[in-house]
């Protein structure tokens, strides 16, 4: 992780102290198109398939288009992102139940189950003290043990990971009263824009939690020119 020798805020290139609206800009950035490649379009694929041929072809295009996202890394020697490696390994385990079950509603309730799950793995690091936040901070924000290791950026991190574990059940919740209610065709799109509009209010809250901690506590923020934010403890004079 980066310390403020190597931030280099005086750069013209970076924006010294952004406002959290140019922080949920840059997050959203960096994670936009993974959760495109990961969520959206394997969904619309399924979705594709579902209403022209079948649920059957739906969820082999669903996987292929997964697959074949991590395979184009992998050929260009490109690392995979962690939001792919997950989504391919759970939409195999869901193909794999499917083509046992043949049942759409074991098909998807598989990842409401892995959704209540990390909700609950979010909860259990909070209580064993190693919030999990902490760790993908460093996706979204480089910063130095002098931060990460401050009282305040610890009780942020553990807050931050509550309100994700929270996140989760909330998805999880909705996700099972629609897959209980609505027809599949209805439940693949309205589920997706659940999880996406919970997930978009999270990220701001996250945000605006973040950049007002730092403040008070005293830190400084740069923002890179390639999105790429990083904390720093102000140089004692």
């Amino acid at each position: 992780m980066s310390t403020v020798g190597e931030v280099g805020p005086s750069d013209a290139s970076w924006r010294v102290d952004p406002s959290w609206t140019l922080v949920v800009w840059a997050v959203v950035r960096r994670l936009f198109p993974y959760l495109v490649e990961a969520t959206l379009i394997p969904t619309a694929m399924y979705y594709a398939g579902l209403v022209t041929v079948g649920q059957m072809w739906g969820i082999l295009a669903a996987a292929a288009c997964t697959y074949v996202s991590v395979s184009r890394r992998i050929l260009r020697r490109r690392p995979v992102p962690g939001l792919l490696v997950v989504a391919s390994v759970g939409i195999s385990v869901r193909v794999a139940m499917y083509l046992v079950n043949e049942s759409a509603f074991v098909y998807f309730v598989q990842p409401i189950i892995k959704t209540i799950a990390t909700a609950l793995l979010f909860a259990i690091s909070v209580l064993i003290g190693k919030p999990l936040v902490a760790r993908f901070a460093a996706d979204f924000c480089a910063f130095g043990d002098d931060v990460g290791g401050r009282p305040a950026i610890v009780s942020l991190f553990r807050r931050l990971t509550f309100l994700w574990a929270g996140a989760q059940v909330t998805i999880a919740a909705a996700n099972l009263t629609l897959l209980l209610t609505v027809p599949v065709a209805v439940f693949v799109g309205t589920a997706a824009a659940t999880a996406w509009t919970v997930m978009c209010a999270g990220v701001v809250i996250t945000v605006a939690d973040a950049v007002r901690t730092t403040r008070n506590d005293g830190l400084r923020t740069a923002l890179a020119h390639g999105g790429r934010l990083h904390a720093y403890v102000t140089p004692a004079p």
